[in-house]
């Protein structure tokens, strides 16, 4: 049975019926090099005429992933961590820089230099720890390392993570991780989409914060590419705003 997109269009009309604006970012996680995934993502993204932001894995990336990104109309990259390890004591739920270490500023710089090395004006000076962890005494040092923006999951608490860091969240993601893989329930998605463009148009949720799809390529299968392009297609064609975070002009969101 196919996904009942009607209540979200409902309330996608809403927002257009009081002119409210609906920014719409897309970050993708794990991207190191070329592969026949990544080459499908990016024709999506031509294909919705939609940005993506690849929060690249730095310590294995290859200049072949830079090319591939540099002729890209529609990617831009970001710092996902340095190389994706886990470093979470026993016991814990997994974490690069979740939990306190010597070296997790000296890797979070190095993760940005690298990157920047490679990708140059592509880079988007965001750091995107993974598994969405991080430890909340390393946030106030990212912009003295450089980083402008820090994203993980879930809505923000408060623009600024941190005086002169910004935090632009992910808020949707279609993979079903806790039972392996595969795609949650289509409608149960959107119900939570739904909720939480509520919460927004009520006040309830931070309305200026880019509304953010995540996703991750190179686990993907069919169902969930497909649910990914319907997904986006009815944000977009309900009056959703596609932002690329490397194009903002002035202060980000």
């Amino acid at each position: 049975m196919s996904p009942d997109w009607s209540p979200l269009n409902d309330e996608l009309a809403i927002w257009r019926a009081e002119g409210r604006d609906l920014p719409l970012w897309w970050r993708d996680d794990d991207a190191t090099e070329p592969t026949a995934a990544l080459e499908q993502l990016l024709h999506l993204a031509e294909a919705l005429g939609m940005p993506v932001h690849l929060a690249v894995i730095p310590q294995p990336a290859t200049a072949a992933l830079a090319k591939v990104i540099g002729t890209s109309a529609h990617a831009t990259a970001l710092v996902h961590g340095w190389a994706h390890l886990n470093h979470a004591p026993e016991g814990q739920k997994k974490a690069e820089f979740g939990h306190a270490r010597p070296d997790a500023a000296e890797q979070a710089q190095a993760g940005l230099d690298r990157l920047r090395g490679l990708l140059g004006p592509k880079l988007f000076e965001m750091f995107v720890p993974p598994w969405n962890r991080i430890d909340p005494a390393l946030i106030p040092r990212l912009p003295d390392l450089g980083y402008r923006a820090l994203s993980t999951y879930t809505p923000r608490p408060a623009r600024d993570a941190a005086p002169g860091l910004v935090q632009i969240n992910t808020h949707m993601d279609p993979i079903h991780w806790r039972g392996g893989g595969g795609l949650v329930d289509p409608d149960s998605q959107i119900t939570a989409l739904l909720r939480h463009l509520q919460d927004r148009r009520r006040s309830r949720a931070d309305a200026a914060e880019p509304l953010g799809f995540l996703t991750h390529h190179l686990v993907h299968d069919p169902a969930i590419w497909d649910f990914t392009r319907a997904c986006l297609s009815t944000l977009l064609a309900g009056g959703a705003r596609p932002v690329n975070l490397i194009s903002l002009k002035g202060p980000l969101p």
